[in-house]
């Protein structure tokens, strides 16, 4: 079953941003976008699992600017930026990233960044779809510390596949193959003033480049990236969603998410409902946003949970339009968030929230979906390289 991913139309006008890589990036023919951070992504350029073949065995450029920069500075940006997450950031060292989330006084989820340190009281949150900035800023005009936040003009290209690395060597010289995983380093390319991050959103080995003065240079980096990859085969695609669901990384928006269907009660989901619990340090000294709830919460135990499944039937290509119910024992007890044909496994693989009482591993439900009815099956998440292994090699 191949579901259309490119109708109906999206407009362009100037109510929604443009990222610095715009005009450069639909050079290359995109067939569709999607709307993050208000701002256009490039999602195709081409057939989706041509896309994902050429990620996981060569190498690729999307263009993330929507990944808005949250910039946090000051004397006390160390002890804000702590509060605003329930990871202990003392074991965060300048020059190293973190996967984190952010949270409400209930421990609900609001966005799930990842955090660079650039310096002791220097902090970026490169954010998904959200309003992390207005919540900051919020929180920061009430904290009593003394902090800026703003949004840089900082924006994002992503570098992912096995050979990034000769792409990044070409770009910034061997010693930028030193670099760790979650770790980031800065550096000039022809004058041009960048942050480079062993990060990314595909499982595979790659770096995130974060340039510096994005309005005025997007076009030339996008330039100087696509003559270094040319010897490699490089492709210009959007973030591969296949190989994202694969790897278990959840899209905030489609898998967490506060509620755009009626399955869920308008509540965000928290950190242990979404199978994030690692995130949470309990034990740190700081009284982060949502500790006491989260307490409570890791205490209790929770009500329902986000799970992986493989669902039986056709290959699922492209995207799902709505979530897909989810019925055990003659009701409905969740619903499935995303769902991809993986050409690797050959399987229907995705994301579901349940009801916990069918979270087990093993336990079977029935998912409901315009092409009928298929049976799936709660499995691990990771679907593929369990470790994590690939990213870090």
């Amino acid at each position: 079953m191949r579901i259309p991913y490119d109708v109906p139309k999206i407009h362009m006008y100037t109510r929604i941003r443009k990222s610095p890589y715009f005009y450069a990036s639909r050079r290359h023919g995109v067939q569709s976008y999607s709307v993050c951070n208000r701002m256009y992504h490039p999602r195709h350029y081409a057939d989706p699992i041509e896309e994902y073949w050429r990620l996981v065995r060569d190498v690729t450029l999307w263009d993330v600017g929507v990944e808005r920069q949250v910039e946090i500075t000051g004397p006390d940006a160390f002890t804000f930026t702590n509060l605003l997450t329930p990871r202990d950031l003392t074991r965060c060292e300048v020059g190293q990233c973190k996967f984190v989330l952010t949270t409400d006084v209930e421990g609900g989820v609001l966005n799930n960044p990842v955090l660079l340190r650039l310096a002791e009281n220097h902090f970026w949150l490169s954010v998904a779809d959200g309003d992390v900035l207005l919540w900051a800023k919020g929180v920061a005009s009430q904290s009593g510390l003394d902090v800026t936040i703003r949004e840089p003009d900082v924006a994002p290209v992503q570098i992912q596949g096995p050979k990034s690395k000769a792409v990044l060597a070409a770009l910034f010289g061997e010693d930028v193959l030193d670099l760790r995983y979650y770790r980031m380093r800065e550096y000039e390319l022809d004058g041009m003033d960048v942050v480079v991050s062993r990060t990314g959103y595909s499982g595979e080995v790659g770096y995130e480049i974060y340039l510096r003065n994005a309005s005025r240079d997007g076009a030339r980096l996008w330039d100087a990236i696509l003559q270094a990859g040319e010897p490699h085969q490089l492709a210009v695609i959007g973030p591969c969603q296949i190989r994202r669901v694969e790897a278990g990384i959840l899209s905030y928006g489609s898998d967490i998410v506060l509620d755009n269907n009626t399955f869920a009660d308008y509540e965000f989901l928290n950190p242990y409902e979404a199978g994030l619990g690692w995130t949470v340090d309990l034990d740190q000294e700081a009284d982060f946003i949502g500790k006491a709830a989260l307490t409570r919460i890791a205490a209790a135990g929770v009500d329902r949970q986000v799970v992986g499944v493989e669902i039986g039937g056709d290959p699922l290509i492209g995207y799902l339009e709505d979530y897909l119910p989810v019925d055990a024992d003659g009701r409905q007890i969740g619903q499935v968030s995303s769902a991809f044909w993986s050409p690797r496994l050959e399987k229907n693989v995705g994301f579901a929230l349940v009801a916990a009482e069918y979270a087990e591993l093993g336990t079977k439900f029935t998912v409901r979906s315009a092409r009928g009815e298929s049976t799936a099956v709660v499995v691990p998440k990771p679907f593929w390289d369990p470790k994590k292994q690939t990213p870090k090699e």
